[in-house]
């Protein structure tokens, strides 16, 4: 189902029940009139019978329905259809003349706006009133009531239809937002595992084709490599470890911030087994600060960097609170970063210096970083 214009454009399935409806309201009509046997309705049942021919034509044949794409042809057959079956109906036909109505106004709110529906209310009341066939005085209330119906309906529907193409719109919005956040979690996650994991194993490989030269030439200092190089292995395993938890996504069910943050740092205490402290002020601690998966990934982030380059003894997590701002400040005392001085996010990106994927999360967030790195000092990382 579509809207062109003001126009409502609906699958041709539903257009081919229609002209079902309109075929068997036509044969109904032309039944009465065979079996009453009324004199002078000869030029009329002819008229009938031609648009139930074509009803039925509609039914199998697509070309109908691709030549009246705005439904201008269709309008005005069941009008005439409707017309028709009131004239030949009679007194006693009332109830043709009442299925005809019906099926004009279930067909006007499907197919038209609320305007098209009370227009042809007005004329179809006109109509009645102007050549008053038999039984007109019973026919008029029921167009008035079928017609405020067919109004109501498709007012409904227009707001219903107006509602869904939103829906629609949003749909592909979050589809599009989801498929750039994949293709970014995957460069992150290449980007990191070329720096990490990779790198470790290529020193790796290097250093076991020294062993095996040196094993030829002094097999004593090779045996010593080795064990050299076992404990680098163990190192790797427990690097490869975090790197793969680091990638699960946080489990955050029925925690707030704070708790989901402690949880965090709580984890890389056992993993990495370098003392890390977490403390959220009281404003913080609330349960109304819902936990973001992308702060908590920065968290990961920062203290996976820790791990790996600082070479830190200790490290402070701290969750304050300023405003409707969130402060989540990382504090070790490893070697610091190549540079010196605390800089914005903005320097950074200038200066193209930091940690890449911290950076490109904290984007996200429309958040800002202050990194303050003094070689040989204390480091801070303020998100």
């Amino acid at each position: 189902m579509a809207l062109m214009g003001e126009q409502i454009i609906l699958p041709y399935l539903w257009r081919r029940y229609l002209s079902v409806l309109r075929a068997l309201v036509g044969v109904a009509c032309l039944w009465f009139v065979a079996a009453s046997d009324r004199p002078g309705a000869g030029t009329l049942a002819a008229l009938l019978g031609v648009l139930v021919i074509y009803s039925v034509v509609s039914i199998f044949w697509r070309l109908p329905e691709r030549v009246d794409r705005l439904g201008i042809i269709g309008l005005v057959l069941d009008a005439a259809t409707f017309l028709l079956c009131v004239t030949l109906a009679g007194e006693t036909g009332f109830w043709v003349a009442a299925m005809a109505a019906l099926y004009l106004f279930l067909s006007l709110a499907s197919l038209q706006n609320w305007r098209e529906v009370l227009l042809m209310t007005v004329l179809a009341l006109a109509f009645v009133n102007l050549t008053e066939p038999p039984g007109y005085e019973r026919i008029q209330p029921l167009i008035l009531v079928l017609g405020m119906m067919g109004c109501v309906l498709s007012l409904q529907k227009t707001s219903l239809l107006e509602r869904l193409s939103n829906s629609s719109r949003q749909s592909v919005l979050y589809r599009s937002e989801a498929q750039r956040a994949r293709e970014a979690e995957r460069e992150r996650i290449a980007a990191d595992f070329h720096d990490g994991p990779l790198q470790s194993f290529i020193s790796f490989q290097m250093r076991l084709d020294v062993v095996r030269k040196m094993l030829k030439r002094d097999p004593d200092l090779g045996v010593e490599e080795l064990e050299q190089l076992r404990s680098t292995c163990a190192k790797q395993v427990t690097e490869m470890r975090t790197f793969i938890r680091g990638m699960r996504p946080v489990e955050v069910d029925g925690l707030g911030l704070a708790a989901a943050l402690r949880q965090v740092a709580a984890s890389f205490q056992s993993d990495s087994r370098i003392p890390t402290s977490f403390h959220a002020d009281l404003d913080a601690s609330h349960d109304d600060l819902e936990p973001s998966v992308e702060l908590l990934q920065v968290l990961r982030e920062a203290l996976h960097n820790v791990q790996k380059h600082s070479g830190a003894s200790r490290v402070s997590v701290h969750l304050r609170r300023e405003g409707n701002q969130v402060l989540l400040d990382v504090e070790d005392d490893g070697c610091g970063f190549p540079f010196s001085g605390a800089f914005s996010l903005e320097e950074l990106e200038l200066l193209r210096k930091g940690p890449d994927s911290i950076k490109r999360r904290v984007r996200s967030l429309s958040g800002d970083l202050t990194l303050d790195s003094r070689p040989g000092q204390i480091g801070r990382a303020h998100v």
